[in-house]
């Protein structure tokens, strides 16, 4: 058993059982602190949170940012990083942190802590690399191709319509998220990367035996509910680039689903859906014939129950 400690911070606007939940899946991994910044106030989340011993709840309501000497930002990514460098900043209570989203749990073969314990201290972080979830089950993932020269073949094979235009085969990031050892002066922790003095810390990529099992979209309904938000401000937002050059026929996510929109509407998005996310037999079979079919049981209603036992919300 060891006495190495972690934690996790979190900006994170959701319903009150999306919250809990997140914060219970992770107690039960082993967490010693979570601090989560709620994005907007959640009374009901908020209480619960707050009786927990290993939880710090802050509410980033106008008397939080002006506390912080500075206006709220308009966009969800730099009240993240803000948040976390925040966290960071904090008097130390673990020796590794990490930041995540709500809809992000990190699902490892033994425990967490062991497994960082026996990082040496160089490099001081180290990246927890990401796997999506099929939308319709929610124990079973895809991984992501590697780079690599034969990661477009693969890639077309699991996606034969819209696999050209997907870095990775996946909707969202390949980056995952980086756990840091606390202490280290002139931190910046930013969304997939950590910053020192201005420069990219120094990070071990992959770390073995941890994954970070996304819930990008965790049915049609899900996804399509959150689409309109992603494509103008979130992960699909303009400014993000191509999966490859334009000129070698790379479209950023916002351009291939413009392009989608535009030829057959909402009925092309479910198609693009349907080949990418849905959990059907084909991509099972697919997956699993280039090793990249992955079940975990996240159990998040159980652990809910556990560790807040009194919520009673929907």
């Amino acid at each position: 058993m060891t006495d190495v400690t972690w934690g996790i911070a979190s900006t994170i606007f959701a319903p009150a059982r999306d919250v809990l939940q997140f914060a219970a899946y992770h107690l039960e991994a082993g967490a010693h602190r979570i601090y989560i910044y709620l994005d907007a106030p959640n009374p009901e989340a908020f209480e619960h949170l707050d009786a927990h011993p290993k939880i710090r709840v802050t509410t980033c309501d106008a008397k939080y940012w002006k506390q912080r000497k500075r206006d709220r930002p308009d966009t969800h990514q730099v009240r993240q990083t803000a948040n976390a460098t925040h966290a960071y900043n904090r008097r130390a209570e673990v020796d590794w942190l990490i930041h995540m989203d709500a809809d992000e749990f990190l699902v490892a073969d033994q425990p967490i802590a062991d497994i960082l314990a026996e990082r040496p201290a160089d490099p001081p972080a180290t990246r927890i690399r990401p796997m999506e979830q099929l939308s319709g089950t929610p124990t079973v993932f895809k991984g992501f191709v590697p780079n690599g020269p034969d990661r477009a073949r693969i890639i077309a094979d699991l996606y034969p319509t819209y696999g050209a235009y997907l870095k990775g085969g996946f909707l969202s990031h390949l980056a995952g998220k980086v756990f840091v050892r606390t202490g280290l002066p002139h931190i910046h922790v930013r969304i997939h990367n950590v910053f020192q003095n201005g420069e990219m810390l120094t990070c071990h990529d992959r770390q073995a035996g941890i994954d970070l099992a996304h819930a990008h979209a965790k049915s049609w309904d899900d996804w399509i509910a959150a689409y309109r938000y992603r494509v103008t401000k979130g992960s699909y937002r303009p400014e993000l680039g191509p999966n490859k050059p334009y000129e070698k026929g790379g479209l950023s996510m916002h351009d291939l689903f413009q392009m989608i929109e535009a030829d057959a509407g909402e009925a092309g998005l479910r198609a693009f859906f349907d080949e990418v996310c849905a959990d059907t037999p084909t991509l099972r079979t697919r997956l699993q014939g280039h090793g990249l079919l992955h079940t975990a049981d996240l159990a998040l209603a159980s652990h809910l129950h556990r560790h807040f036992p009194e919520f009673t919300g929907l």
